[in-house]
């Protein structure tokens, strides 16, 4: 991590919202969500607020080696929007407590705020991580 990590880091990300972003597309093998409305997924939605925050410290970590990770995601969704709506997302670090990163963020479609709240990220080290996780593929659970 650089010693420029640190609270006050604020970004804004935009996105061009397609239909293979929407509830429907969530889980196509799910008969129930095929048959839900064509709006942004909620799933989709942290999806998007976790890139954002990425893309906030990335310039502020030895990326690729150092990276994030989403350990904690408490955000509301307030509104629904359709395909072809470019969503906003504005998040900005409130916290770095060693490793751990905390963010306040906020998603915007251009006609009503759709989502605020928390998401706390870890900072990890790439190749410590993938070797770990290969050790639990490796004993099946």
């Amino acid at each position: 991590m650089k010693e420029s990590l640190k609270p006050g880091i604020r970004y804004e990300h935009k996105f061009l919202l397609p239909a293979s972003k929407t509830v429907p597309a969530l889980y196509p093998e799910s008969e129930e969500f095929l048959a839900m409305p064509e709006v942004f997924a909620t799933g989709f939605m942290v999806g998007f607020l976790e890139w954002a925050c990425i893309m906030a410290v990335k310039p502020h970590l030895d990326w690729p080696e150092e990276q994030s990770v989403g350990t904690y995601i408490d955000v509301s969704h307030e509104a629904a929007t359709p395909p072809g709506l470019e969503v906003t997302a504005t998040v900005e670090l409130i916290g770095v407590e060693g490793r751990r990163l905390t963010f306040a963020v906020e998603a915007h479609d251009g006609v009503d705020l759709i989502s605020r709240g928390r998401h706390e990220r870890v900072v990890i080290n790439k190749e410590r991580f993938d070797a770990k996780v290969g050790g639990k593929k490796k004993s099946g659970g």
